[in-house]
C-alpha cells in the first residue's frame, strides 16, 4: 500500500511525500505535495492504477517527443507509400519537431495541443485565420504525426492517455468539383493533339494520373473493353516513384469502344510491356501541373475559342468521368468501383452534387408505383391567410 509521510525541506518548509511499490516490486516515492490531502489522492490513484493495470512510472514520461519521433518515422517508412511518407517526414521536420521536440511527453496537455492547432491556422500578421495560416490538410497531417508518436508512447506504457487524441481540427474548405460536358471533352481532346487518347481515357474511364502514367500496353483488354490498373507512378518531390495503387488493390475500369479505338492507335508499334505515354527520355510521364504544360496549353486554346470553357486540371478530368458516368445512369456502386474509392460512402461524399437529381427522380418513381396500386387523392388546397 502507498503511504504518506511529511518531510521538511532545507528551507524549513513542510511538505508531503508518497512512498509506494511499483508493479515490479521496487520501492519509489513522489515528493513535493503541499497538502496531505493531495498526497493521499495521489497514493490512492497509484493503487487503483496498479490494480487496473494502467500504472505508468512517472520517469517513463520524461522522454521527449524529439527522442521518440525519429524512431517512429523510421518505422513508417517500412510500410508507407513514398508520397505518404514524404508528407509525414515534412510535417515532422517543419511543424512537429520544432514545437514539441524538447517537450517531455508527460508535460503535454490537451489544451496545449489545441492552442498549437489554433496557432498553425492563424495568420501571424492579422491574428486571424487567413491565407498565411496553414491549410487544413497541412494542419491535419501535423496533428496526425504528433498523435501517432504519442500513440506509440501509450502502447509502450510511457503515457496513460494521448493528449492529442480528439483535438478538433479546422474544417477543410473543399473546392467545388469542375465537370466538363461531352462537347467540352472532345473540344479539349482535339486541342490536346498527340494526347487526344489520354484526354478521352481520363474523362471516360476515371483513372488517377499516376495510374495513367504507369499504364502499359498489356494492361488493356480490347476485346473485353476493360483496362487493368496495376501500377501507380507518383511524383514525389522531383522524382517519380512507382508502386501499387491507392489501397494496394488492383482494379479494372470499363472502356467505351471509342476510347479503345483511340488507345489502339496509341499502342500501335509498341511492345506489350511498353508504357503508353512517356516523357522525352522514355521515362514515366509526369503530371501536367505547370502553367506551360501541354494540358494548360490545350485548356487555354479551348478558353480562347469558348470563354465559358472552365479552367481544368488533370484531376478535374477524373471528376468529369464520374459526372458523365452518373449522367449515363451509373449507380453509386458502379461509380465507386470505377473511381477506386474505398466505399460507396466516400463516393457519395465526393460527388454528392451529382446525385441530387436522383432524389427528385426517386420521389417521382415512388408516386408512379403507388398510383398503380391505388389512386392517390388530391390534397385539399391550403387556405391563404
Amino acid at each position: 500500500m502507498a503511504k504518506v509521510y511529511p518531510y521538511t525541506t532545507g528551507s524549513g518548509k513542510e511538505l508531503w511525500e508518497v512512498r509506494y511499490r511499483k508493479p515490479d516490486r521496487t520501492t519509489t516515492r513522489k515528493r513535493g505535495f503541499k497538502r496531505k490531502r493531495d498526497a493521499e489522492q495521489f497514493a490512492n490513484s497509484v493503487e487503483v492504477q496498479k490494480v487496473t493495470g494502467s500504472y505508468v512510472p512517472p520517469s517513463a514520461g520524461k522522454i521527449t517527443v524529439g527522442e521518440l519521433g525519429p524512431d517512429w518515422l523510421t518505422r513508417q517508412k517500412g510500410h508507407m507509400k513514398p508520397s505518404g511518407y514524404r508528407s509525414y517526414d515534412s510535417a515532422w521536420r517543419i511543424h512537429v519537431e520544432p514545437r514539441w521536440g524538447k517537450t517531455p511527453i508527460n508535460a503535454i496537455m490537451t489544451t496545449d495541443v489545441k492552442a498549437w492547432v489554433a496557432e498553425l491556422a492563424t495568420d501571424p500578421k492579422t491574428g486571424r485565420n487567413g491565407k498565411k495560416g496553414l491549410s487544413a490538410s497541412t494542419i491535419e497531417t501535423a496533428i496526425r504525426v504528433l498523435k501517432m508518436v504519442l500513440d506509440d508512447a501509450v502502447t509502450d506504457r510511457r503515457l496513460i492517455t494521448n493528449p492529442a487524441k480528439g483535438v478538433k481540427l479546422p474544417k477543410r474548405n473543399r473546392k467545388p468539383n469542375v465537370y466538363l460536358t461531352h462537347e467540352q471533352v472532345f473540344a479539349l481532346a482535339d486541342q490536346a493533339k498527340q494526347y487526344r487518347p489520354l484526354i478521352l481515357l481520363l474523362c471516360y474511364c476515371g483513372p488517377r494520373w499516376g495510374e495513367v502514367a504507369a499504364l502499359r500496353v498489356r494492361y488493356i483488354e480490347f476485346l473485353k473493353r476493360r483496362i487493368s490498373l496495376i501500377d501507380n507512378a507518383v511524383m514525389v518531390g522531383t522524382k517519380i516513384e512507382v508502386g501499387t495503387l491507392k489501397g494496394h488493390k488492383h482494379r479494372q475500369v470499363p472502356m467505351p469502344k471509342f476510347v479503345g479505338d483511340e488507345l489502339a492507335k496509341e499502342c500501335k508499334g509498341k511492345g506489350r510491356d511498353d508504357l503508353l505515354w512517356t516523357n522525352r527520355k522514355g521515362e514515366h510521364l509526369g503530371p501536367p501541373a505547370s502553367k506551360d504544360s501541354w494540358l494548360a496549353g490545350a485548356v487555354a486554346r479551348c478558353m480562347k475559342a469558348d470563354p465559358t470553357f472552365p479552367r481544368v486540371t488533370a484531376h478535374d478530368l477524373r471528376h468529369t468521368a464520374a459526372s458523365l458516368a452518373v449522367s449515363a445512369g451509373a449507380n453509386v456502386k458502379a461509380v465507386q468501383r470505377m473511381m477506386g474509392h474505398q466505399s460507396a460512402a466516400m463516393t457519395l461524399d465526393v460527388y454528392a452534387d451529382l446525385f441530387d437529381d436522383d432524389l427528385d427522380a426517386l420521389a417521382d418513381r415512388l408516386e408512379q408505383s403507388v398510383s398503380k396500386v391505388r389512386p392517390i387523392a388530391s390534397l385539399p388546397a391550403v387556405a391563404s391567410a
